[in-house]
């Protein structure tokens, strides 16, 4: 089975994802200028969508799966430190041991940060993750790691004799125990993993390519309905020295932003995600829901201070299709720009197109493999009234649209 995901979402004015020089993402299609976000902004947006670190609310994709979110990091010296610290380890030993770790597994450390990996890492925590795995493993060969480090120590001291006398070094001794370590963690976790976020958005390290994880989600650059001609929209902005008296203010500056309406559109192999979660049947279907709700409730946080961008989707199209199906992004329903003075209502009328192209992909077609599709206008600018009759008769609340697609698959459809 395959879900696919549908969203127009309307932002005012913000810097939702920049480029290179501060200014919000763009790309060309239809031969007009786009406003644009990443699939990477789109997709952190979704894993750590609800989260609140003031109040220590969990990430939405925690809360409905009951899995801690994935860690990508280079800091997976720090991570297991900490680990083995609360197993009553010394913490300079538990340092250089998850040192010789973290090498082994990412294949070199960053020259300048000697404590940071030379790339980051995607690996799953919590109780039964791959970081807590390691740890378990490192405690359970700790006195092998201790006789290594003895070895180490003897080894530095001769290699300062023999540069000392300029003769030959001998040979740095191999941590074995740190591969055979790292080797067992491979084979354990081979094509599978246990944090739901990793299982979707894949992961991939290219010294070791058995740790590679298949995507089961494939995720769009989400770009603006309409065009976005012209220069990028400047604030001029000053800010005042609270002590000065003479005039002038204190700083002044620019920032750039932008204001678009988004199609967005993802796709999830259902059977895909299911092996990545090692055939959990159940953890697929919540990984599912997770992943719907947290899509909704996604929005990138790019200078959020400034622009408090907080705008739910105004219309968000769910589709259960069957495994024989191939891939309907309704895009093109764009390529030519949506223009808000002909159409008056950018955001209705973005709506519209898509619709219109739904249906004729459905009419060439003469589609059957559409098992369900269910429609939520979550901020209410568009009505039902506005909708033809094929999604009209399919709105839905918020529970009733994730039903509508998960109940199929906890049933097994």
């Amino acid at each position: 089975m395959f879900i696919e995901l549908h969203i127009i979402q309307n932002f005012p004015p913000s810097n939702l994802n920049r480029d290179d020089l501060g200014q919000p993402k763009t790309t060309d299609f239809g031969g007009y200028r786009r406003a644009r976000i990443s699939s990477q902004c789109i997709k952190r947006a979704i894993r750590y969508a609800g989260r609140n670190l003031a109040t220590g609310t969990k990430p939405i994709f925690e809360r409905y799966t009951g899995v801690p979110l994935g860690k990508r990091t280079k800091l997976i010296v720090e991570a297991l430190v900490k680990h083995l610290v609360a197993f009553g380890k010394d913490e300079e030993i538990a340092t250089r041991i998850a040192h010789f770790i973290a090498e082994a597994y990412a294949g070199s450390m960053d020259r300048r940060r000697k404590e940071e990996t030379a790339v980051l890492l995607y690996l799953s925590d919590g109780k039964d993750g791959e970081i807590t795995w390691i740890a378990e493993r490192l405690v359970e060969s700790w006195d092998e790691f201790i006789a290594y480090l003895d070895e180490y120590a003897q080894w530095e001291v001769k290699a300062k004799e023999a540069q000392a006398d300029k003769k030959k070094a001998p040979a740095e001794p191999k941590c074995q125990i740190a591969d055979d370590v790292v080797n067992q963690l491979i084979q354990e976790t081979y094509q599978r993993t246990s944090a739901p976020d990793i299982a979707l958005f894949g992961r991939m390290l290219a010294d070791k390519p058995k740790t590679n994880i298949d995507a089961a989600c494939q995720v769009a650059h989400p770009i603006s309905t309409h065009a976005i001609d012209g220069r990028t929209p400047i604030d001029y902005f000053t800010a005042v020295d609270d002590i000065k008296t003479d005039p002038g203010a204190g700083f002044l500056d620019v920032a750039y932003f932008n204001s678009a309406c988004f199609y967005r559109y993802a796709r999830i192999d259902f059977e895909q995600l299911k092996k990545n979660l090692g055939g959990n049947h159940d953890m697929a279907c919540r990984s599912v829901e997770a992943f719907l709700r947290a899509s909704e409730a996604a929005i990138p946080s790019g200078k959020k201070n400034a622009y408090a961008q907080e705008c739910r989707p105004a219309f968000m199209l769910a589709v259960l299709r069957s495994k024989e199906s191939e891939g309907w992004s309704l895009v093109n329903a764009f390529q030519k720009p949506v223009n808000a003075q002909s159409e008056e209502d950018l955001v209705v009328a973005s709506v519209q197109r898509l619709e219109k192209h739904y249906e004729h992909l459905i009419n060439f077609y003469d589609d059957d493999t559409v098992k369900t599709l269910a429609v939520a206008l979550p901020d209410g600018t568009v009505e039902a009234d506005h909708l033809h009759d094929r999604f009209q008769s399919e709105v839905k609340n918020m529970q009733g649209w994730i039903d509508a697609i998960c109940e199929p698959l906890r049933q097994g459809a």
